[in-house]
């Protein structure tokens, strides 16, 4: 770079004395004026002897200066020669040392790699001399196994001819053996199993119940509640009944109860099968009296806002008892029908503490047994929603049926409802425990108030009306009065005579017994022959 430099610094000296230089040559400007004759030689004149002084004065100078810095570019030239020599030594110097490195180190590199070469080819030959040491190895392993397989065919055919049996009739015969060995020590191991499951039954399933049965006790008391009104004093009566007893008529007529005033003088009775209606009436009643205007149209008024009332109360209650048995996300309209639990009972026994109790005790043998709680506990509270129904053509099981399909019940909670009184078989262990919960909460002592005299004179009564018919040879009352199962004398009926007696029959039962839900005529009729060979 210095050599360069200085070179541009000589270039830059010439060029700066050339421009310095005089032009001698240059003509003198002219502004192409032409002169006057006269004047024309006399200025001719004096501008030769104007140039002819200072023009020697220019050209030694000149020379003067052009001589020095010739010297001074010879002077430069030598100095930049010098420094591009050294610096060209320099340079020679510097690359001879980097050819020297890199040659070293291709050296080293190549010695690296021949190091290398040598180590792989020593390990491939190692290689090669254990592939040969193997296939040696194969080869006295595959010799071994062919001495084995003839050593095993010659054992084998020695075997059978001491045996006296094929190798397939040994080996069927050891199977046979061992499977009589393992049915005989699964017998005996089932045998201990059911033995110690009979002495263990017992006790588990009476403790399961137990504690089932305390876990849904209720605290209450029976409730038997007549439809009974207290009249303020006899003259009311008056105005229930009216002019010519427009009012009492008016009032049945609107509630559909029967008003029986001949109980007491200060008392009125009211009965209907509907328990619904016997609520709104009695309250209806007794706003009526309060009231005092007892009157056909005030009747009607009244009647219509206490049945609103009473929807409302029903509504609650429907949804109160669902979230105390944690059951959530169910129908207004189904709430609505549970909510009549509250008015309805069965022997004493409200249906919305018996519904209670026995959804409590199935939930708990639903867990104690691992069953599916929900649907136990769903068919525990809507088992007898039949008894509320507005229909009483079937059975409250027909009618608990139908409304939960028409609610989309889930199948197993319908077939709860179905099977909870055993009228058709039980289709799994949930129905089972639903059924059982059923039974305890009814059976267990002072859940149920009844007339045991009323109920064993209904049974011999049942019987009676059978055994009145001359081809009857026996019948039996079941399954609580719900049943008569009546059995003909082959020799004095026919076939057709079991249709004809089981619908006499039924008539009789409906014109002279009272009785809770359904009773269903059984008539069998069956013809046996027997003969004995000596």
């Amino acid at each position: 770079m210095a050599f360069f430099n200085n070179l541009s610094t000589l270039f830059a000296v010439k060029n700066s004395a050339a421009a310095q230089k005089p032009k001698f040559n240059q003509p003198p400007k002219s502004d192409n004026k032409p002169a006057k004759p006269g004047k024309v030689l006399h200025q001719v004149q004096n501008d030769k002897l104007a140039k002819q002084k200072p023009a020697v004065q220019i050209n030694t100078k000149s020379l003067a200066e052009l001589e020095n810095l010739k010297r001074e570019a010879q002077a430069q030239a030598k100095e930049i020669v010098v420094e591009a020599k050294s610096e060209a030594l320099t340079l020679r110097s510097n690359a001879e040392k980097q050819a020297q490195q890199i040659l070293r180190q291709a050296e080293e590199q190549q010695h690296t790699l021949t190091v290398k070469l040598d180590r792989i080819d020593a390990r491939l030959s190692q290689m090669d001399q254990k592939e040969e040491y193997l296939e040696k190895e194969k080869q006295k392993l595959r010799d071994l196994q062919a001495q084995v397989e003839e050593t095993k065919q010659k054992v084998l055919a020695r075997l059978e001819e001491l045996a006296g049996m094929t190798k397939d009739e040994a080996q069927a015969y050891l199977l046979d053996q061992t499977k009589k060995r393992a049915v005989h020590d699964m017998a005996a191991i089932i045998r201990q199993t059911e033995e110690e499951t009979k002495a263990e039954a017992d006790a588990k399933a009476k403790e399961i119940l137990i504690e089932a049965m305390k876990y849904g006790a209720t605290d209450y008391v029976p409730e038997y509640t007549m439809s009974v009104v207290t009249l303020p004093s006899e003259d009311a009566k008056g105005k229930i009944i009216g002019k010519s007893g427009r009012n009492i008529h008016a009032f049945e007529r609107v509630t559909g109860v029967d008003v029986d005033l001949d109980v007491s003088p200060t008392e009125v009775k009211l009965s209907c099968f509907d328990p619904v209606r016997r609520e709104i009436a009695r309250l209806s009643l007794e706003k009526l009296i309060k009231d005092g205007r007892v009157q056909p149209a005030r009747i009607e008024e009244i009647v219509a806002k206490t049945s609103k009332e009473i929807d409302k109360v029903m509504f609650e209650e429907g949804k109160n008892l669902c979230h105390q048995l944690g059951v959530y996300n169910l129908p207004n309209e189904l709430m609505q029908i549970l909510g009549r639990y509250k008015y309805r009972f069965s022997y004493g026994q409200n249906l919305i503490a018996h519904t209670l109790e026995v959804t409590k005790i199935g939930t708990k043998i639903a867990h104690e047994m691992g069953l599916n709680v929900n649907v136990v506990k769903l068919g525990c509270l809507l088992h007898d929603i039949g008894k509320v129904s507005d229909e009483v053509n079937d059975s409250h099981v027909e009618l608990g049926v139908k409304i939960a399909k028409r609610f989309n019940m889930p199948q197993p909670v319908i077939d709860a409802i179905a099977q909870h009184h055993e009228d058709i078989p039980f289709s799994g262990p949930e129905q089972v425990a639903v059924y059982m919960a059923d039974a305890i909460s009814g059976a267990r002592p002072g859940a149920r108030y009844e007339n045991y005299d009323e109920y064993v004179q209904r049974l011999q009564k049942l019987e009676e009306i059978a055994n009145a018919y001359p081809e009857v040879a026996k019948s039996y009352a079941i399954q609580a009065g719900r049943e008569i199962r009546v059995i003909l004398e082959p020799a004095s009926s026919k076939d057709d005579d079991v249709t004809v007696l089981s619908n006499k029959i039924r008539d009789e039962i409906k014109e002279k017994l009272t009785y809770p839900g359904t009773v269903t005529v059984t008539v069998i009729r069956e013809t046996r022959g027997q003969a004995i060979a000596k």
